[in-house]
């Protein structure tokens, strides 16, 4: 659940800065029409660009501090794994010990299956 939560904050933010960079070129066309001068349209434009640099910025902010948070919360130790999935939790305690079983490796002669060290260039 936690990643779902996570895309729609991330589309929420960056819906947000769209909606701010569209708004700042929507301004920056009024003050060019009303602009009488050369340097008011290049006003106007440098405007424009520092609000969709802001939007940006706020975008990457935001993210940013989501991101924070989500570390923050996993640290603390309130994490879930499982993903949405019912599980039943088991504590150290709960746990039943395992029986300790000794294998021992049959012996074998070397070099196996009559491949000699070296011999392979040769």
């Amino acid at each position: 659940m936690h990643p779902v939560k996570e895309k729609v904050s991330n589309v929420a933010s960056s819906a947000q800065e769209h909606a701010k960079i569209y708004k700042a070129k929507v301004e920056e066309n009024a003050e060019k029409a009303t602009a009488r001068t050369k340097e008011e349209k290049e006003i106007a434009e440098e405007r424009r660009k520092a609000k969709e640099a802001e939007a940006k910025m706020e975008l990457h902010q935001d993210k940013a501090e989501q991101l924070h948070g989500k570390h923050t919360h996993m640290m603390s130790g309130h994490h879930d794994t499982t993903y949405g999935h019912h599980t039943q939790h088991m504590s150290f305690t709960d746990t039943i010990p395992q029986p300790q079983v000794q294998r021992s490796l049959p012996a074998t002669t070397y070099p196996a299956a009559g491949h000699t060290p070296g011999s392979k260039y040769m």
